[in-house]
């Protein structure tokens, strides 16, 4: 403070003409003492000065540079604060000093706790620790820190307190114990302490004795670069800390300022520092006058105050590494310039009111605060100073760390800093490969109280512990968590689903009756012998056209029943594949008319057998006028026409439509057809059922005519068949989802198919092919007249 008060009066650019003046208090770490000095400065109650020129008037306190302290600086500045003396803080950070309203006429060159605590929780950030140890001292700065770090903490979601824990002012053994003990059954591994290094080494004194070793520790401002506690006998436990440390500056001159120390040879002087004398002793083994009894006799020099300070390595001079001295330096130099910006008001041109400027003869110190919020200059080191409208410095931190040297020496290194962006947020710089870390390996400790969930899960928080204490569940099925500790599983959209790992949506399979899987193959092959057997037979009946067993029943209707059968196996296609709007709306209108016309055509044999029965017997030749060609023929459009009908008005009114099944399964997409009215589909079933019917009641009733006519046996056993495989295939197609109902429909047309094909041809191929002698008409009626 001397150094830079002498700095600004020999500057003839700052304060010209005018010689700025001090005096110094020493608080002794007390409330009282402090806020006593401070109310006897403000109040001109202050020793008498003897000044060496004529000044006007007694010399004002402009400015008051300090406390040191939050707590004191508390008590001072709700005080002063009151008759807005200004006063400047070097280290006072409590983040409640921010408060205008409590205090007015408060400035510090130090980062408020509240930017402190955002810079650790940044630290947090960066390594992942989510789970960590607090402890504070039972004062101001350590209460307000950790109801700020508390807020702040679960604001931003970067992690939890395992504890909280108050150190106690002094020695307090039990305590003491009783905080490792908590340390020690934490999970936590990482501890921050918001403390001063008088309440921090007790503490480490009980950790020493316990042996509670790897914990990464983080520092306050307060204790980062406390030497007190960088010693060999503690670097096993306090190796690798982490620490917020004030902004390192450089203050040129100041060595060769202080190699000018001299001390107080003269006891008579009331001026005389007897702390310099104190210092002076120390460092040169020496005594001033009146040395204890026996000194120089056991050989001890006496001091004489012309000893050379450059001669000794001492720490007073260690002008390498400033940083609350940094900071006295800016706040010296803020009250002066804020002096100086009043000074050059001119009149009329004034800030207050009336356009009136201040002046040193009429001095009123609310007047040198609002120059002192509106203060902006940058130091011979490069830094910018000014203040917020809470009268808090540019927030700026180093960050360092405690380096444990091979040989035991210790040494903090810089290894980045944290500062306030221009958006508003902090940005941290680490190099992390100048890191010491005091684990093995040397890489930073994990400090979560829960793993992280990976993707696929979620967390479930546990049940009265904090948030990042939860637990990891699997996302169900058909949901999906793409990113780490995802609160919730989100659902895939309808036609995806969960992968394996639940970590992102894949397109569902597709399900239909294909032409490539086994049982398409096996359907299709079938679908397709029997359109061959169907070809084979109409070839050998074409071929032998001319044969009674052809001719017998009208051998075009028969002709038509091959074609028929042949659409019917060939309409089974219709169901196998994609489905699509056009194989949808074909695939049962092509059944529906293919089994009618198939039908329709054993109806019409049928009862031509009987009537052709009924002709033979005397006065019955008059049935046969009703069954001829041409009326056969036209009953089988009649009734296949029928059928066309009902399926153009279905189709017309509610078609068919392919259709994306997600019932069924939910990992899949089963395509099927919907059959758009079930009325038109149980219409266009019951017709042919109906036919069927009729067919096999007209042949039943004809099963015991002459074998002359044996073809109705032959109709009733196919209409049989015909009639059970169409009865078991409703219960069984209802039952059956998906493609299962596509197969089970084409089963059921092609068992018809090949009953139909079987029981109709089957004789008659046989006889044609291997019995001709039988293919007689002669040996036909023989038959007849034998069993007669």
């Amino acid at each position: 403070m001397v150094f830079a008060v002498e700095e600004i009066n020999r500057n003839s650019k700052l304060l010209p003409n005018l010689s700025l003046g001090y005096i110094l208090y020493d608080t002794c770490i007390n409330h009282g003492i402090g806020f006593r000095a401070a109310m006897s400065m403000a109040s001109g109650q202050e020793e008498h000065i003897v000044l060496d020129d004529n000044c006007v008037g007694s010399p004002p306190v402009i400015g008051i540079v300090g406390d040191s302290s939050s707590t004191r600086s508390i008590a001072i500045s709700s005080v002063l604060g009151l008759y807005r003396v200004p006063m400047v803080s070097y280290f006072a950070t409590c983040s409640c000093l921010s408060d205008r309203q409590k205090f007015p006429s408060f400035f510090r060159t130090i980062p408020s706790d509240a930017f402190q605590v955002s810079a650790m929780i940044q630290i947090l950030k960066h390594f992942g620790w989510t789970w960590v140890g607090l402890l504070i001292s039972n004062d101001d700065y350590g209460l307000h820190a950790a109801r700020s770090f508390q807020n702040d903490l679960s604001q931003s979601g970067s992690g939890c307190l395992a504890y909280v824990e108050i150190l106690p002012l002094g020695y307090d053994p039990a305590e003491q114990r009783r905080i490792v003990d908590v340390m020690k059954k934490s999970t936590a591994r990482v501890v921050i302490a918001f403390a001063h290094d008088s309440h921090v080494i007790n503490l480490i004194e009980e950790v020493v004795r316990q042996n509670v070793t790897g914990l990464q520790w983080i520092a306050s401002e307060s204790w980062t670069a406390a030497a007190v506690l960088q010693t060999p006998r503690l670097m096993p436990y306090l190796g690798g800390t982490l620490g917020i440390a004030i902004r390192r500056g450089e203050i040129p001159g100041l060595r060769d300022f202080l190699l000018q120390t001299r001390p107080n040879i003269y006891h008579d002087n009331r001026y005389g520092n007897s702390t310099v004398n104190q210092f002076w002793e120390f460092t040169f083994q020496c005594r001033f006058a009146q040395p204890p009894a026996g000194w120089v006799e056991g050989g001890g020099a006496l001091c004489t105050g012309q000893e050379d300070l450059e001669t000794v390595e001492t720490e007073f001079l260690d002008t390498t590494d400033l940083r609350p001295e940094y900071n006295i330096y800016k706040a010296v130099y803020a009250l002066a310039y804020a002096l100086d910006d009043m000074l050059q008001c001119e009149p009329g041109r004034g800030p207050f009111n009336g356009y009136s400027c201040g002046s040193l003869q009429k001095l009123e110190l609310w007047q040198l605060v609002h120059y002192l919020q509106k203060v902006n200059f940058t130091t011979s080191f490069g830094d910018q100073v000014s203040f917020d409208e809470n009268g808090d410095a540019l927030p700026i931190y180093d960050i360092m760390n405690w380096h444990w040297l091979p040989g035991g020496r210790i040494k903090v290194q810089n290894v980045g800093d944290v500062k306030r962006s221009s958006s508003g947020g902090e940005v941290l710089k680490l190099d992390e490969d100048r890191i010491f870390w005091n684990f093995e390996p040397k890489k930073p400790p994990r400090s979560v109280c829960s793993e992280s969930c990976p993707q696929g899960t979620r967390m479930v928080r546990k049940k009265g512990e904090p948030e990042c204490c939860f637990d990891c569940i699997p996302c169900s099925e058909g949901k999906i968590s793409n990113k780490t500790n995802s609160m919730e599983c989100t659902s895939c959209p309808e036609d995806f689903w969960s992968s394996p790992q639940h970590d992102h949506c894949v397109l569902k399979r597709t399900e239909f009756l294909s032409y490539h899987e086994p049982l398409g193959i096996c359907l299709t092959t079938a679908s397709l012998l029997g359109t061959f057997i169907c070809a084979v037979v109409l070839g050998i009946f074409i071929h032998h056209r001319s044969t009674p067993i052809v001719r017998a029943n009208n051998s075009e209707l028969t002709f038509q029943l091959l074609l028929s059968l042949k659409l019917c196996f060939l309409c089974s296609l219709l169901f196998i594949g994609r489905p699509r709007l056009w194989t949808c709306q074909l695939r049962h209108a092509a059944f529906g008319i293919s089994f009618v016309l198939c039908v329709s055509c054993i109806l019409v044999k049928t009862m031509v057998v009987l009537a052709v029965f009924r002709a033979s017997k005397p006065g019955g030749e008059a049935s046969l006028k009703w069954f001829g060609a041409m009326q056969q023929r036209g009953t089988v459009l009649f009734l296949t026409f029928i059928q066309a009908a009902i399926c153009t008005a279905w189709l017309l009114s509610s078609s068919p439509a392919p259709h994306k099944n997600t019932q069924y399964h939910n990992d899949k997409i089963v395509y099927e057809c919907v059959v758009g009215s079930t009325v038109g589909f149980a219409v266009l079933l019951g017709y042919i059922g109906l036919l069927a019917i009729l067919s096999f009641l007209i042949a039943f009733l004809a099963r015991n005519l002459p074998d002359s006519f044996n073809e109705a046996k032959l109709i009733t056993f196919s209409m049989l068949i015909f009639c059970a495989v169409w009865v078991a295939f409703v219960p069984a197609y209802i039952s059956s989802p998906g493609k299962h109902a596509d197969a089970v429909e084409v089963f059921a047309i092609l068992a018809s198919s090949f009953g139909l094909l079987g029981a109709l041809f089957g004789p008659k191929c046989y006889i044609i092919l291997l019995r001709p002698e039988r293919n007689t008409k002669k040996a036909i009626m023989g038959r007849g007249v034998t069993k007669q």
